[in-house]
Formats: C-alpha cells, sequence, structure tokens
C-alpha cells in the first residue's frame, strides 16, 4: 500500500506540482470553522462567507454570544445556512462553557487519535473536519478523506471501501511520511476537474496507466477547466 500511495503522489506531482502552502500554518479555530462552510459547497463560496463573518465580528468570543439566524446571515454564500451556522454555534458555546475564550492551541500537545476523539465529541463535528485540523493547522501527516479523495482512491484501487471514513482509516494507516498534504491536495484536484463523478476524463488522466477503475471514459478530451483555489490553504 505505502508503495502504491507513493507512486500516485509521485505521478500527481508530475502532473499538478507540490502544491503551495501557507508560510504560518492558520488557527484551529479558523481552519475548523472553515472546514464546516466548505461542506456541500465550492470552496470560493465557503471562502466569501468564512471572511465574512469573521470579518464583521471582533472575535470569535462574539460569535458565539450571536443568534444562530445571525450567524446564518453571514454564511449565506456557503449554502445549507441553518445546519452549519448551528454547528458553528454550538462548537464556539460548547469551547466557552469550558474556557473563558475561544481557542483550541492545546490540541498540540495531543497525538492524532486524542485530536480527533477530542474534536468529533462536538456536534457537527466529523472525522473529516477534525483531520484538516490535524493536517492544515496542525501539520500532521494526515490525509482527511472528502468525497473526491474517497472516489478517487477507490477508482485507482488504493482502497476498496464504502464510506470516507473507512477510507480514511485504511489510508491513513499506511500514509507514507512527509507526504499527505500533497498527495490530499492534489487528490481533491483531480478529482474536480479530470475524476469526476460521472464521465470522468480518463483519457487525459495522469493515473490512467495505474488506475483500475472499469468503466474508464476513453473519449477524446484535450483540454478540462483548471480548479486550484483551495480553501484550506487560503485561511489566515
Amino acid at each position: 500500500m505505502k508503495s502504491k500511495i507513493k507512486l500516485v503522489n509521485k505521478l500527481l506531482i508530475d502532473r499538478y506540482g507540490i502544491p503551495a502552502r501557507s508560510k504560518v500554518p492558520p488557527n484551529p479555530v479558523d481552519l475548523l470553522i472553515a472546514t464546516i462552510l466548505s461542506q456541500n459547497t465550492n470552496d470560493k463560496n465557503s471562502y466569501k462567507a468564512f471572511n465574512n463573518l469573521k470579518d464583521s465580528f471582533k472575535n470569535w468570543e462574539e460569535v458565539a454570544s450571536l443568534p444562530r439566524v445571525t450567524i446564518e446571515k453571514h454564511i449565506r454564500t456557503a449554502g445549507l445556512g441553518k445546519q452549519k451556522s448551528n454547528a458553528i454555534k454550538k462548537f464556539l458555546t460548547s469551547i466557552l462553557k469550558k474556557d473563558d475564550k475561544i481557542s483550541l492551541a492545546y490540541l498540540k500537545n495531543l497525538n492524532n487519535n486524542e485530536v480527533l476523539a477530542e474534536l468529533t465529541k462536538y456536534d457537527g463535528i466529523g472525522t473529516k473536519t477534525a483531520s484538516c485540523v490535524l493536517l492544515f493547522s496542525l501539520r500532521r501527516n494526515v490525509c482527511p478523506v472528502d468525497t473526491h479523495v474517497h472516489r478517487t482512491t477507490n477508482r485507482i484501487g488504493l482502497v476498496k471501501t464504502k464510506t470516507p471514513d473507512k477510507t480514511f482509516e485504511i489510508l491513513n494507516a499506511a500514509m507514507p511520511d512527509n507526504i499527505a498534504h500533497s498527495f490530499h491536495t492534489n487528490l481533491i484536484r483531480l478529482g474536480r476537474e479530470i475524476c469526476k463523478p460521472s464521465n470522468p476524463y480518463c483519457i487525459i488522466c495522469p493515473l490512467l496507466k495505474v488506475c483500475q477503475y472499469e468503466d474508464k471514459n476513453l473519449k477524446s478530451k484535450s483540454s478540462y477547466k483548471e480548479n486550484d483555489f483551495l480553501l484550506l490553504d487560503s485561511i489566515k
């Protein structure tokens, strides 16, 4: 498994390059809220929603004190406003109940499994969101699994799973050192641009020769629309 992951990572880097990272890791609270906002929408809309919410108030403590409907108003561009505002409100108020300020700085002292267990205790926070905090804020060698990573790794043949959480478990048990960020980020680009849910552009895929997907679309395709804006590497 490790050798297969390394090969896929190399082929993706050959196509997309090594993904840029923010020089300073984002604050874990910021990153977690941005990840909540990213669910079931594109990164540009969730980025607008995140900045609109954060820039409208002086700190997360103030956001925690807002009525849920006010939060919903400020994150409207991200869609699913009621669901996401509820998750954000519950998370922020739960943190405040434990302390007089909102901070996740203590996570730095926990191992990966402890961070996952700690964050998923909060309503609306699942493995994907918690693992994004690990990768992007804490700079751990952990690969979050969203729909793109789940779909592409199953098609490639790295895993054979029915759920993203199971894919996460198997992939990260075998993840080679120091490649989780490039592997995760480039797989997302692959899933957005080429390995689409229906009618994937297999003929131009950099993984064509190693992919085990049986229903390959080998019709001619000379170009595709790039989609390289990545929310979680843009949070500052």
